[in-house]
């Protein structure tokens, strides 16, 4: 009966290795080493408006919106809706005003947004757009080249409606700056891969793109009002389909955005994306979750199986191969966006990630029980 039961465990490891192979060697591989056409930035540059949701974030508005509003291109608009701001926000975007035309803003009364969370002043935002198509980013976001308009831009052809962008995080000093980084890159490599294969399930609000006619089709966020996040993932969920949605691989492309500081900060900001994200479609949670339990355990079968020393040259040489495959994946992706300082860590930190996420998932099921009750 025991050896059965090794035998079990040992079959299982090698199926969940099969199933990570197939991820890291060919689902997220094709991705990372897709070679992008060269684009010629100087035609067929179509209008763009930005908008963002700001409350409270005179500071972070005074620092970064000069960077969105000097972009090198033609032709955009910047929207600020300010959204019932107690601070100096509003003067703030009067004085700028004087000095960039092409910057507008709406300012939102307190009592107004009868929602909770940022979708209400974006659908103000974007109904008050010149034109169709439209760039999303926050207010602690700031674009990491003087193109980030042009290239999200020259991504629309014909059939495009999505544009799907990479939004960093600014490296600090510590371990917990890496976590969230390393995070956000994992994330990425998955949606990016995703939609990369016909199959966009979601986008990043710092740094997404669509058509404003796409929103209005779509009959904006009102499927999802009920939820104070999901302005981005959901409605990217909703809208995406495997013909009008692309990704940019450009580190001209991507905004970065400033970490949070402490890890109570980073677990409420996992649990709200956690609340959103069991709201996708059941064919990418199916999928997704097939990504994500095969490398719990892969780990978890694969420790075990060395701690009792079975089949050591084997079972190491596969773990030895997927570590190897994560390292290529993640160093390819970190060269494409200029990630640095998080290659050799990130095997560590994914290992604490697949553990720490369906703890925290639970956490946030037993307190939903808590509320109810």
């Amino acid at each position: 009966m025991e050896e059965l039961y090794i035998r079990l465990v040992v079959y299982s490891f090698y199926s969940f290795s099969a199933i990570q192979f197939f991820f890291l060697g060919i689902f997220f591989a094709r991705m990372v080493f897709i070679k992008p056409k060269k684009k010629d930035i100087d035609v067929n540059q179509e209008g763009v408006s930005v908008v963002i949701s700001a409350k409270n974030e005179y500071l972070r508005l005074k620092k970064y919106l000069p960077k969105i509003l000097e972009q090198n291109h033609p032709n955009f608009e910047v929207i600020v809706v300010n959204d019932s701001s107690t601070d100096e926000t509003e003067y703030l975007l009067k004085e700028l005003k004087t000095k960039y035309a092409h910057l507008s803003y709406l300012n939102v009364q307190s009592g107004v947004n009868f929602f909770k969370g940022k979708k209400f002043p974006l659908s103000m935002g974007i109904k008050s757009a010149k034109n169709d198509l439209l760039l999303l980013t926050d207010a602690d976001c700031w674009p990491a080249s003087e193109h980030w308009i042009t290239e999200m831009q020259s991504a629309y052809h014909s059939n495009t409606e999505i544009v799907l962008g990479y939004g960093a995080y600014e490296r600090k000093k510590g371990l917990l700056n890496k976590i969230i980084r390393y995070d956000t890159l994992r994330v990425a490599i998955a949606y990016f891969s995703f939609a990369t294969w016909g199959m966009p399930y979601m986008g990043v609000g710092r740094n997404l793109s669509y058509r404003k006619n796409l929103f209005y089709t779509q009959k904006g966020f009102m499927s999802h009002y009920n939820i104070s996040s999901g302005d981005d993932d959901l409605f990217v969920n909703k809208a995406a389909t495997r013909k009008n949605t692309k990704v940019v691989l450009s580190a001209n492309a991507k905004t970065i955005s400033l970490p949070k500081k402490t890890f109570g900060a980073w677990v409420n900001q996992k649990r709200r994306h956690l609340t959103t994200g069991i709201q996708y479609k059941k064919w990418h949670l199916i999928f997704l979750g097939l990504w994500e339990s095969s490398t719990f355990f892969f780990y978890l079968l694969g420790i075990l199986l060395i701690v009792f020393k079975i089949n050591l040259i084997i079972i190491g040489s596969f773990i030895a191969v997927r570590i190897v495959l994560h390292l290529i994946i993640t160093k390819k992706f970190m060269i494409i966006h200029n990630e640095r300082k998080l290659l050799l860590i990130s095997p560590l930190i994914e290992i604490f990630i697949v553990v720490f996420m369906p703890l925290l998932n639970l956490s946030n099921s037993l307190y939903k029980q808590r509320k109810w009750k």
